[in-house]
C-alpha cells in the first residue's frame, strides 16, 4: 500500500472511530426518549415511534445537507440505479428493521444491555464480508472480531437479570435482531457504494430516505401509531429527537464513509465502540455506577477492533486495486 493509501486508510479508521462516539451519545438520548412522556405510556408503540421519529429527523437533516450542496439532484438520480436499489435495500435492513429492533431492545433490555449485545454485528458483517464481497480476513482480523464478541458479553452479563426479568430474554432476542441486520446492512451497504458516481453522503440519504418513508407509508399507519407522533411532536420531546437525529445522521454519515474507505468488516468493528460511549456517556451524565466488569469488558471490546482495524497495510480487498477515493472497480 502506497502512502496516499495509508493516509486513506488512517482516516476511515478515525470516521469509524468517531461514528461509535455519536450513535454511544445517540443510544443515551434514545434510552430516556423512551422513558419520557408521551412513549412512557405507550409501552406497545413506542420504540417504533420513536424509530420513526429518529429516522425522519435524520433524513431531513442529511437531505438539507445535500439540497445546500447542490447534490440533491444527484441522489435522486442515483435512486433509480441498480446500486440506489442495492443501498434501498441496505435501507431497509438498517432502517425499520434494525432500528426497530434495537429500540424494542432498549426498552425491555435497557440501554446498557441492548448496546452491548446488538454490538456484535461486526462479527456478523465479517463473516457476511468474508464470504460475500470477498474482503480477505487475515488471522489478527479474526482475533479482534472474537474479542469484541467476548468484551460485549463481558459488559452485558449480569446473572440476576436472568432470574429476575423475564422481559430481559426478550429485550436480548430484540438486541440480537438488531445486529443481525445491523451486519447485514453494512455488507449490503458496501456493495451498493461499489457502484458508479455513489459516494457516502449520497448513500446515507438514501438509507434515511429509505427508513423514513418505509416507516411513515408503511409500519405507522398499520400500528395506527399517527395519534402518538403528532402527540410527541407537538410535545417538548421533539427537541431531544430532533438532536438524536443530527447524531444518527452524523453517526452514519462517518460509518458509511468508514466502510467505503476500508471496507464493511473493519468499518462494522470501529463502530462496535459505541457501546463503550453509550456506557460511559450513562455513568458520566446519568449516575450509572462503574465496575470493574465495565473496564474490563470495554477493554476487551476497544483491544477486538484495535485488532480488526489496525491492519492498515493491506487494502480493503486484497484483490481490489481501489487506491484512490474516485477509483471504482467493478461496478455495478
Amino acid at each position: 500500500m502506497n502512502m496516499k493509501s495509508m493516509k486513506q486508510a488512517r482516516i476511515g479508521i478515525g470516521l469509524g472511530a468517531t461514528s461509535a462516539i455519536a450513535w454511544g451519545v445517540d443510544t443515551v438520548i434514545i434510552g430516556l426518549i423512551i422513558a419520557s412522556t408521551p412513549f412512557k405510556e405507550a409501552f406497545v408503540l413506542a420504540p417504533i415511534i420513536a424509530a420513526f421519529m429518529h429516522d425522519f429527523f435524520s433524513a431531513i437533516w442529511i437531505s438539507l445537507l445535500m439540497i445546500v450542496k447542490g447534490e440533491f439532484i444527484n441522489v435522486l438520480k442515483l435512486i433509480g440505479t441498480k446500486s440506489g436499489l442495492i443501498l434501498i435495500l441496505g435501507g431497509l435492513c438498517g432502517g425499520p428493521l434494525a432500528m426497530t429492533f434495537y429500540f424494542l431492545g432498549i426498552q425491555h433490555a435497557g440501554v446498557t444491555y441492548a448496546a452491548s449485545i446488538a454490538s456484535i454485528f461486526p462479527g456478523i458483517g465479517a463473516v457476511l464480508a468474508f464470504f460475500f464481497l470477498k474482503e480477505k480476513m487475515v488471522g489478527r482480523t479474526w482475533l479482534g472480531v472474537v474479542l469484541s464478541i467476548i468484551g460485549v458479553i463481558t459488559l452485558a452479563y449480569v446473572p440476576s437479570k436472568f432470574d429476575v426479568e423475564s422481559n430481559f430474554f426478550i429485550g436480548i432476542l430484540f438486541s440480537l435482531g438488531a445486529a443481525l441486520f445491523w451486519g447485514l446492512e453494512g455488507v449490503i451497504s458496501a456493495w451498493g457504494m461499489r457502484g458508479k458516481n455513489v459516494v457516502p453522503f449520497y448513500a446515507i440519504n438514501i438509507r434515511q430516505l429509505t427508513s423514513a418513508l418505509s416507516f411513515g407509508i408503511v409500519i405507522i399507519p398499520f400500528v395506527q401509531g399517527y395519534p402518538l407522533v403528532f402527540e410527541a411532536a407537538s410535545s417538548n420531546i421533539v427537541w431531544w429527537l430532533v438532536i438524536a437525529g443530527l447524531l444518527g445522521t452524523m453517526n452514519y454519515s462517518l460509518y458509511y464513509a468508514s466502510i467505503d474507505i476500508i471496507g464493511a468488516a473493519r468499518g462494522q468493528s470501529l463502530n462496535n465502540t459505541y457501546v463503550f460511549w453509550a456506557i460511559a456517556t450513562e455513568i458520566l451524565f446519568i449516575g450509572t455506577p462503574i465496575s470493574w466488569q465495565f473496564v474490563i469488558g470495554t477493554a476487551i471490546v476497544l483491544l477486538g477492533s484495535v485488532l480488526v482495524s489496525g491492519n492498515i497495510k493491506s487494502s480493503k480487498t486484497d484483490g481490489e486495486p481501489r487506491l484512490n477515493k474516485g477509483e471504482r472497480v467493478n461496478p455495478v
